[in-house]
């Protein structure tokens, strides 16, 4: 069977899970703040072990490769290019905003999808897609004011969600076509389809060279 194994760390949830084909056979995760490093490993093995299925016997490793946050996405990466390399087995990378929007994209064909991860102050990574995943405005970061949302209102109906769509809440509702999704976070059990997609395209990266997409530079604050 073709199992694949999905690591997703890129938000303050560690999760893992196990599909075959897009079929998701078994999922684990916590959202606990930052403990991927204690705990991702340990999800691995227990999820592989709950199905019984080797590592030996996996055929691909895919991984939310970003955007998001700094640590969370370099052990997710890590962990999956150590795994994919050890078993010389694919490496697939999926977009994290995509996964997000892979949640609640069964809606309506007439709307769109805006995924918003959490950056700083008034900042979120966004982008846009369509119902099909595909993407109608490039992943950016961007500061939510009053001048910055005027590139939503060209669309009939758009749902916002994610962690960094609370914050802006208030300012989106300005918006006659808003529409918002509580509770939607990036999971490696969103994960199937898309690497489904990939994985028949044969589309996979370097397991030696492969690096998350930040999207912004790492900064450290000099004390």
């Amino acid at each position: 069977m073709p199992y694949i194994l999905n690591i997703e760390t890129s938000t303050t949830v560690c999760s893992v899970s196990v599909s075959e084909n897009s079929r998701l056979l078994h999922f684990k995760e916590i959202n606990n703040g930052y403990t991927h490093a204690e705990n991702l490993h340990v999800f691995i093995e227990e999820t592989l072990k709950e199905l019984q299925v080797k590592p030996s016997e996996l055929t691909a490793v895919s991984v939310s490769r970003g955007p998001g946050s700094y640590t969370g996405l370099r052990i997710g990466v890590s962990a999956a290019k150590g795994l994919a390399y050890a078993l010389n087995i694919p490496l697939i990378s999926v977009d994290t905003l995509q996964i997000m929007a892979q949640a609640v994209s069964n809606r309506e064909e007439n709307s769109v999808y805006c995924p918003m991860l959490d950056a700083r102050r008034m900042e979120v990574y966004t982008c846009v897609y369509d119902h099909k995943l595909d993407p109608k405005q490039p992943i950016e970061a961007i500061i939510v004011d009053e001048n910055s949302i005027q590139k939503f209102k060209t669309y009939s109906k758009i749902y916002f969600f994610g962690d960094g769509m609370p914050k802006c809440r208030e300012l989106l509702r300005n918006l006659d076509n808003a529409q918002f999704v509580d509770n939607i976070y990036p999971s490696s059990k969103y994960m199937c389809n898309l690497k489904k997609k990939k994985l028949i395209n044969q589309k996979f990266e370097n397991s030696a060279y492969f690096e998350p997409f930040y999207l912004k530079d790492f900064l450290v604050n000099k004390s």
